[in-house]
């Protein structure tokens, strides 16, 4: 189990490793469609809507080391969301900071996400969760309750919310059990209302069809940057979808 648990760990400081490489994302493959049920979601974005009103949008990520913002290239899907944002969205002042939380569960980043947004004051909040309770066998339920317990503090403290959870990955599928992690997300998600960017899915979809052989580890810096270039403008389209913003705000 202990060697199973480095292996896995190791993937996944490499997968956050090669997110973060310097290339030029723009020049990225335009190949990666998302099926529309992978994007779309009953619950809404009101504060987000809001603020496009406004004029001014700020987003918090909270995730791993795969969120980093390589300045100045912005490879990671933080950046890519940034860019394609303001591109559909040219009379919005967008800003997106990430927070990042190495190797901590969803219990140990929970009790700090009221803090977080009292110091950074964000519309917005993307907590990306789920690998590290994962890979440690926290028990679901224990996880449930911890990511349950965050997402009614960001709520409480006047931000609108996005679940993302782990990211797929065939070579480490067979190492970790993601399903109870997974299905307990969308429970929280459901009973908070917040809308649930299901990045496992998407991710397992690419793959599946081709888009993107997420098994190999030859493609190296390429393949990261192409999938987080990817993720970043799907994320895009899901939070203008669920924010309810009109074709007459975009660009």
């Amino acid at each position: 189990m202990k060697a199973d648990l480095k292996a896995v760990l190791g993937l996944a400081m490499l997968a956050g490793l090669l997110a973060v490489a310097p290339a030029r994302a723009e020049d990225a493959p335009r190949t990666c469609e998302v099926p529309a049920y992978l994007l779309s979601s009953e619950s809404s974005l009101p504060k987000v809507a809001e603020a496009v009103k406004t004029g001014k949008l700020d987003i918090l990520v909270v995730g791993s080391r795969s969120s980093t913002i390589n300045a100045p290239d912005a490879t990671a899907y933080p950046g890519r969301l940034e860019a394609t944002l303001r591109e559909k969205l040219p009379a919005v002042k967008v800003n997106i900071n990430v927070e990042l939380q190495i190797k901590k569960t969803a219990d140990e980043v929970a009790a700090g996400l009221s803090k977080l947004v009292e110091a950074k004051k964000p519309t917005l909040v993307i907590w990306q969760t789920g690998t590290v309770d994962a890979m440690r066998s926290i028990d679901p339920d224990d996880f449930r309750a911890a990511v349950g317990d965050g997402v009614a503090a960001l709520q409480n403290a006047g931000t609108d919310v996005i679940l993302m959870n782990l990211q797929y990955s065939p070579r480490t599928e067979t190492m970790i059990s993601a399903s109870p992690y997974i299905d307990n997300m969308r429970v929280v998600a459901q009973q908070h209302d917040v809308p649930l960017f299901d990045r496992f899915a998407v991710m397992r979809h690419w793959n599946e069809q081709g888009d993107f052989d997420l098994f190999s580890t030859f493609h190296g810096p390429e393949l990261a940057r192409r999938v987080h270039d990817c993720l970043g403008r799907a994320l895009s389209k899901f939070v203008i979808d669920a924010a309810h913003i009109g074709p007459a705000q975009q660009n």
